[in-house]
């Protein structure tokens, strides 16, 4: 309760432009390493997804071209 009675006396631009802009300075590259690491790993998921799809396609493919010969 401390923090919010320290915060209530403050003009607002304490509480909404300098706070925020000092926690971007002081945490602003492990902010933007952590969220390098998370779009990282988000394509490479996409990626692998993208790539297992496609491997399913081109052997569903051509097993149905092959199941068409033996009909023959």
């Amino acid at each position: 309760m401390a923090v919010q009675e320290i915060l209530a006396g403050m003009p607002w631009w304490v509480k909404w432009v300098a706070i925020p802009a000092l926690v971007l300075l002081v945490f602003g590259g492990l902010i933007t390493s952590v969220l390098t690491f998370v779009v990282a790993v988000l394509f490479k998921v996409l990626l692998f997804v993208a790539l297992v799809a496609g491997l399913v396609y081109v052997v569903r493919k051509f097993k149905n071209s092959t199941g068409s010969r033996e009909d023959w």
